[in-house]
């Protein structure tokens, strides 16, 4: 998969999730498989053009839900569920 297709599987995950990030990225990342800023930028691992479509799916929900929900509470963990309820990452991410 190529970057700009990723990308796209964001922007579309952005608008079912209905979250505007300020700014979307895919980068070479040492510690983590993607961050979300304060300010709306959402950074992902060029890593993940590699790995399952599932966990991509994980990887880019939970960030963008963190332009709604800043901490890994309970309710962030819900709607996490609720919006990839059949996906085996879930859990491990």
């Amino acid at each position: 998969m190529h970057a700009d297709k990723l990308r796209q599987r964001i922007a579309q995950w952005a608008i079912t999730l209905k979250v505007k990030p300020t700014q979307i990225r895919v980068q070479r990342m040492t510690r983590k498989w993607a961050s979300c800023s304060s300010a709306g930028r959402v950074t992902f691992s060029h890593e993940l053009l590699g790995k399952p479509m599932a966990f991509q799916d994980c990887v880019i929900v939970h960030e963008l839900l963190h332009l709604r929900l800043r901490n890994h509470g309970k309710l962030f963990a819900a709607t996490l569920r609720a919006y990839l309820p059949n996906n085996p990452w879930v859990d491990q991410i």
